[in-house]
């Protein structure tokens, strides 16, 4: 019991270091990142909270994966609920400043990106499962047998283009986002001696079979 305590601590460090991130990427004020676009895109035609708009679509986003026949684990639950949550919290406190220098922005941006992967270390290492982007990228990928590259391409430029139609801020942080994050986790993962593919994810499923054996166990 000790050991699904210390994941799911884990988990949610791992969640808010990534709302983190995020947060510093917009407030970098160079472009947001693509699922950024989208999301401050409808929040600003809707008038509501990023963080309440970041859950929003994480909660479809998770429906349409589980009728695609995903697995569905507590780390993609708690992703929908805890980045927004984190996301809100983060700007009410009001602790990151806004860049008004394009090069401060970049550094800051970058910097933001780098976050984001800390935050992807300790979210993917507890084990619970993937996020729901993650899980829709694999999901198109299965069904259409297209390469994971080119799926996850396409989804970006759609809520890019989905989010700049309602007003999301797009700027070379889109692009050095949606290019350089992939390099950041290599990093991250490579000084942290990570290898994402050897965490075996538990489903829901799982779990509850493996709390039940402790329990029989104690």
């Amino acid at each position: 019991m000790t050991g699904y305590i210390f994941r799911f601590l884990k988990l949610n460090f791992g969640l808010f270091l990534y709302g983190l991130g995020i947060i510093v990427t917009m407030r970098a004020n160079i472009g947001y990142a693509p699922w950024e676009v989208l999301h401050s895109g409808i929040s600003q035609t809707l008038g509501v909270s990023i963080g309440l708009v970041n859950t929003a679509v994480g909660a479809i986003i998770v429906v349409i994966v589980f009728l695609l026949g995903e697995k569905i684990g507590l780390g993609t639950i708690f992703n929908m609920f805890m980045i927004g949550l984190f996301l809100d919290l983060i700007l009410f406190l009001d602790f990151i400043p806004l860049f008004n220098n394009f090069w401060i922005g970049t550094v800051f941006h970058i910097l933001g990106l780098f976050i984001i992967s800390l935050g992807t270390y300790f979210y993917i290492a507890s084990g619970f499962g993937a996020g729901p982007r993650d899980s829709l990228m694999v999901a198109v990928t299965r069904k259409t047998r297209l390469p994971v590259g080119l799926c996850r391409g396409i989804l970006e430029v759609s809520v890019v283009l989905i989010g700049w139609l309602l007003g999301g801020m797009v700027g070379i942080g889109t692009v050095i986002s949606a290019f350089a994050i992939g390099f950041c986790v290599q990093i991250t993962f490579k000084l942290l001696k990570f290898d994402p593919t050897q965490v075996k994810h538990e489903t829901f499923g799982v779990m509850f079979q493996n709390l039940r054996n402790l329990k029989k166990h104690n």
